[in-house]
């Protein structure tokens, strides 16, 4: 049973410094039991409001929940995975976050916690890759329920011959490198610039 009401979401993104992790531990059923400063912020709970809460307390109906049922599978497996989750704050505002966790296991080796991180998505990612994948995804999931949205991920990432983390590692590089060429490109640009300029002046 949910103490919070849940917000009513607002299309407008939630200003946050995105050098920073947000972090968060829960233990095996998704409760929280640990968020960083940074969750705070960025969420726009006090830490009271989100201790032995739902993790989901945080998500935005716009993501498909066979991300979230892939992303448990996983875990539950333990193993780590990284998923692109777009979170609902406090105040309704969204932000994009890229996950990370760690799996602690007790001497039997039965998960006891999630340890996770998370950082900002760059929006190019998002907005070219991510948003039309997640909308199909979930006008699927209404149409027709979650398996038929599971199966249509599945045959989205055959057809690319990859899992879902190699799709999302594929985006976040092709990202990176275009960012470098683009950076490199404008060092060039300066450079030519200040020789042209003391040629000029010499």
């Amino acid at each position: 049973m949910e103490v919070f009401e849940r917000p009513v979401p607002i299309d407008k993104e939630v200003s946050w410094d995105k050098t920073k992790t947000i972090m968060s531990k829960t233990d095996r059923f998704g409760t929280i039991e640990y968020a960083n400063e940074v969750f705070i912020d960025v969420s726009g709970y006090e830490d009271y409001e989100l201790m032995s809460q739902p993790h989901n307390i945080i998500r935005h109906p716009d993501m498909p929940k066979v991300i979230f049922k892939v992303l448990w599978d996983n875990l539950k497996k333990g193993e780590n995975y990284h998923a692109i989750v777009k979170n609902l704050a406090k105040s309704g505002r969204y932000y994009w976050v890229i996950t990370d966790f760690d799996i602690s296991k007790d001497e039997k080796g039965n998960i006891v916690n999630y340890f996770a991180r998370r950082k900002a998505v760059p929006q190019e990612v998002i907005t070219k890759h991510i948003e039309p994948l997640y909308k199909r995804l979930l006008q699927i999931e209404n149409a027709s329920g979650m398996e038929a949205s599971e199966k249509y991920l599945v045959g989205y990432l055959e057809e690319q011959n990859k899992t879902y983390v190699d799709f999302i590692m594929e985006i976040m590089n092709e990202h990176e490198k275009a960012m470098a060429q683009q950076n490199a490109a404008n060092v060039t640009k300066v450079e030519d610039k200040k020789g042209f300029f003391s040629k000029f002046f010499n």
